[in-house]
């Protein structure tokens, strides 16, 4: 299988994943979103995105994210409530499923990798 193949496949997967009232991050975002790896139990998901730098709405099911380097972003929620996170290099943090939207709050370019999980969400 050729890389473009292989690509068209991924996107496939993504758009069957993708809906209205989850959208998928990797077609939201696709600047700032890569998919790493995707199979029946796992999705990894490569993040980057420069200061000042916003995301649309997206959805992602419980994830663990690990940071690549330091970083500081504002995560805003549907209902309006918004949240600062700050990371450090090699910080790892378990998130529960959520919708939102991001914004580099920082001065440094924020790159993580998203471990997406395929589990029944609890």
């Amino acid at each position: 299988m050729n890389r473009w193949t292989f690509l068209a496949l991924v996107a496939i997967g993504c758009a069957e994943r993708a809906d209205k009232a989850h959208p998928d991050p990797a077609l939201t975002d696709p600047d700032k979103y890569h998919v790493v790896l995707d199979n029946d139990r796992v999705r990894v998901l490569r993040y980057h995105d420069e200061p000042g730098e916003k995301t649309h709405r997206h959805h992602h099911p419980a994830f663990v994210l690990y940071a690549l380097r330091p970083f500081s972003r504002r995560l805003t929620f549907p209902d309006g409530t918004s949240k600062e996170r700050h990371f450090d290099a090699g910080d790892a943090a378990f998130m529960p499923a959520q919708d939102h939207m991001g914004e580099n709050t920082g001065t440094e370019a924020t790159d993580a990798l998203l471990f997406e999980l395929k589990q029944a969400e609890r």
